[in-house]
This record gives C-alpha cells, structure tokens and sequence, in this order.
C-alpha cells in the first residue's frame, strides 16, 4: 500500500511540475517575452501601442479592414487607406518608426527602401515567417517557403524550367488560352458588337488555365481540377489564419480543417498520379515534355545524376508535389491581378489605351504575337509596371528575425518581425513624387532602375537573391492576354463599377471589374 500511496505520489508530483514548466513557457511566450520585446524597441524610439495579451491589435486590425471594405471608395488609385488601414493609420499616428503587434510578434514597419535592400540581401538573417505547419501542409511547402541549403537546391532545380528559352516553347500554350476566352467573349456580344460583363471571372480562369496548359500540358484537366481545390484550399485558409496564434488551436478538430485535409488529399492522389506516370514515361526513354511538370522532372533527374545518382541531391516525391502545388499561386493569383487592374486603369485612361493598341498593332497587326515582338512591347510594358506599382499583387512582405540583426540604426532582437508594405512604398511621394497616387506609365519610359535611382523602391516580385522565379513568366503571359485583348477589343468601364480594391491572397477588386467591351 505504501508503495502505491509513494506511486501515486510521485505522479502527482510530476503533473504539477509538468504544468507548472507548461504554464510558465506559456506565460513566456504570451506576455513576458512580448513586453520585454516591446521594451527594446520603445528603446530605440520606436513606437507603438502597447502590447494586449494574446491578440496584440487583431481585433483592430481586423475592424479597420472590415470598415475599410464595407463600401467602394472613391475612383481613386489612392488605395493605401482602403487595403493597408492599420498600417497607414499607425503610421500616421507614430511616423514611419513604429511597430504593430500581430497577436503576441511585434512587427517593425520597414519603408526606407535602403533598409528594405539589407532586408532583402540578408535572406539568411530575415526568413519567411512560418505559419502553423498543419496550415503550410495543407496549402504548400514549395520554394517559396523554404530556407538554407534546401532552397538553394530547390531554386537550382527548378531554375532551367523558367529560362527565357523554355517561356518561348511554352507560348502556343498561352496564345491558346487567352484566344479561347475572346472566343468566349464574341459569343457574348450583342448584335451591336457591345457586350457589358465582369471580366474579373474570366481573367481568373484564363490564368489558371494558362498555368494547367503549360505546367501539366496534355494533363492539363488534372491540372484545372487540382487549381480549383487549391482555390478552395486557400479560401479556408483565410478564414482561420487570424487563428494560428491560439494555443491548442491547431489540435481543434474544426469541419475546416477536415475539409482542407481531404482536399489535399484529393490534390496529393492526382498529382502523385501524374508524376509518376511522367517519370515512367522518362525512364522507357520517352522525350521529356515541354511543360513546368516534365521541365522540373527532367532538371530534378540531371541534378541527381550529376552526383553519382544520389537521390538525395534531387527532389523527393513530396517535394514536387508541393513545388507543383506552388505553381497555382505563383502563376494564378498574381498574373490574374495584374490583368484586371490592367484593364480597369485602361478603361480609365483611354488615351493610354489607345496608345496601347497601336502599339501591338504596329508589332503585330492583327497576327498572332510572338515571343520576339512581346519583348519590343515598350508602351505595354510601361503600363504594366505602372499598374504593378499601384496594384502589387502582393501589399505586404513579413521577415522573421532569428538571431539579433542589426538594421540601420536599429538592434532587432531575436523573435521581432519586419514588415515591407509594398504597397505603401509604392506610393510615397517622397520616392515617387507629387503624382505618386496617378497613373502615369511614362516615369517607366527609361526602365525601373532609371526612375527608382537604383533604389528599392519598386518591387512587386520581391527583390535580391529570392525574387520571385516566375517573374518572367507573369510577364510574358501578361504582355500576350493584353496583346490579344487589345487586338480584338476596345473597353471602358461600366456605370455598375464599384472600385474596391481589397486584399484577398492577392489585391483583388471585391466587386469584380464591370467592363463596356466593344469589338473591334
């Protein structure tokens, strides 16, 4: 008996303790470490409101950008207070030295462009913030979201497959699905050759099917299914992200994140399915295919070969699978924003326009455009980086500092996060001038580093050594939907558009984009 009683005891000993060690880690990390973090930076003159326990200021984040979307603005291009309204209200309040709290994290507000380029530069010291693993599974762990040796392996891989050389083969494949879609705008016309619609849908499926035709090639109606989940998958996402910081949520076993495991498992089955169909098909000796899938597969096998086949110098199955995962939001998301903003600013200014389409006329008149002509497109590509300065597909940027970095004047410690509002960098009149609110394309007339002064004052794609590697392909994908758009159509807007510019994954316009289009 006394050994039991003594068994007993002891377990009840190693419980409180247990507890005890539980509590006091939770208290560190949710109000001890938060105010000594606060500490140091008010040190420094930074400033901020004060640390509230657990949530920092969501709830505020979360009503501001609530009253920001609940009505359209003005038709305006001044969207800073709509779509980063916390940010440009503390900065307001406290001057560019400030910080925000997302839930118990500081993040410092990063807006001097030199400071922006050590952010940049220091890639090692500022990593991607990690969001809760259970979430990043579900959605992707491809190269956007890795660090160290790994993703200089991953980039090196998957480099070759997004060189100008292999864009150019995969043309056709966009010609295509930009055509199919003015196919389906004709058949819209009314007998006046006028038609009013939303293009926003249109521009969306045009991207993701751009992105299944040339990642997946004659597999591309996987590939529209697997887009469709991963759309479905990222909206979930959005609905519990706000959540990630809540201890013991992620063991919740919320009807959200069952359905987001079973559509990654869906998506898991069908690309695992067509990888290895494809590698099957490469080792019988079969040519590789001109698509992202069979680029990567090939790269990936060359890699391990180089190395005496050690498989461990390539990609694993599950690596592909979440690079492949990443292609939907690298190739989706942003091209489809930057075409409707595209197209709502030139249903603005007509003259632009129209100066426009005299350009792809001259280039190309009415034949199908080419990779070489898309490259002397000067007037287009003005535009595009002028909307890409207004309109960053992505408005902010967050780094994690791991170790204490210094910044500038500033000693960050270890746990604080830097924030890049690209968006609000993109509209300082200090950097850009009196017009920086206007859409003026004619500042790019001499190219980006001309009219930023070799500052990094413009960088919708990110910067440095980790820009986005489908740059490019956004690009020339942007450059030949415009193309063909312009050959066939003329546009304004529509008396129903309500501008509403509104961060959902990407800047979206939260009405959609009620067009007037007139054949040509």
């Amino acid at each position: 008996m006394e050994e039991v009683a003594w068994a007993t005891t002891a377990c009840m000993v190693v419980t409180v303790i247990l507890t005890l060690i539980g509590v006091w880690k939770m208290l560190n990390r949710l109000w001890l470490r938060p105010k000594k973090l606060e500490m140091l930076l008010r040190k420094q003159g930074l400033r901020g409101s004060p640390y509230r326990f657990l949530v920092g200021d969501i709830k505020e984040m979360l009503k501001m950008g609530k009253e920001a979307q609940s009505k359209p603005m003005t038709l305006s291009d001044d969207i800073v207070p709509r779509v980063v309204s916390f940010i440009h209200q503390k900065i307001n309040k406290h001057g560019k030295n400030t910080f925000i709290w997302f839930g118990p994290t500081p993040r410092v507000i990063i807006t001097d462009p030199e400071l922006v380029k050590d952010v940049f530069f220091g890639y090692h010291d500022y990593r991607k913030v990690s969001i809760n693993p259970l979430v990043s599974k579900l959605i992707a762990t491809g190269l956007l979201s890795h660090e160290g040796e790994k993703w200089l392996k991953h980039r090196r891989i998957i480099n070759p497959a997004f060189n100008l050389a292999k864009l150019k083969v995969m043309l056709p494949a966009i010609f295509k699905s930009c055509y199919d879609m003015i196919s389906k705008w004709e058949d819209m016309l009314s007998s006046d050759g006028s038609c009013e619609m939303d293009v926003w849908p249109s521009l969306q499926n045009l991207a993701s099917d751009v992105i299944a035709q040339t990642a997946f090639g004659s597999n591309y109606e996987d590939g529209r299914r697997i887009f469709q989940l991963q759309k479905e998958q990222a909206e979930l996402t959005m609905k519990i992200i706000m959540k990630i910081f809540i201890p013991g949520w992620r063991f919740l076993p919320t009807s959200t994140r069952r359905r987001m495991k079973e559509i990654d498992t869906e998506i898991v089955a069908l690309l695992k399915a067509m990888i290895n169909k494809r590698e099957n098909a490469l080792k019988e000796g079969e040519a590789t295919k001109n698509d992202l899938l069979g680029q990567l597969l090939e790269s990936n096998r060359t890699e391990i070969q180089k190395h005496g086949n050690n498989k461990n110098m390539g990609m694993t199955l599950q690596d592909v699978i979440e690079e492949c995962k990443l292609f939907y939001f690298a190739g989706s998301e942003s091209t489809s924003a930057l075409l409707v903003w595209t197209m709502v600013l030139m249903s603005r200014y007509l003259d632009w326009q129209e100066r426009a389409r005299e350009e792809v006329l001259q280039v190309f008149g009415k034949q199908k455009p080419d990779f070489d002509g898309l490259s002397h497109l000067k007037i287009v590509t003005m535009i595009l980086h002028e909307v890409l300065r207004l309109y960053p597909p992505g408005t902010v940027l967050t780094r994690t500092v791991h170790e204490d970095r210094k910044l500038g004047d500033l000693t960050l410690p270890a746990g604080v996060q830097v924030s890049l509002p690209i968006v609000l960098v993109h509209h300082d009149s200090k950097l850009w001038g009196d017009d920086a609110n206007e859409f003026n394309p004619a500042r790019f007339s001499e190219g980006i580093s001309k009219v930023t002064n070799g500052k990094v004052s413009f960088f919708p794609f990110g910067w440095g050594p980790r820009i986005c590697i489908g740059q490019n392909f956004a690009m020339v994908e942007a450059k030949m939907a415009l193309s063909i758009i312009l050959q066939h159509f003329s546009f304004e807007l529509s008396p129903a558009y309500a501008h509403a510019p509104s961060v959902v994954r990407t800047l979206q316009p939260q009405y959609g984009a009620q067009l007037i289009l007139r054949k040509l």
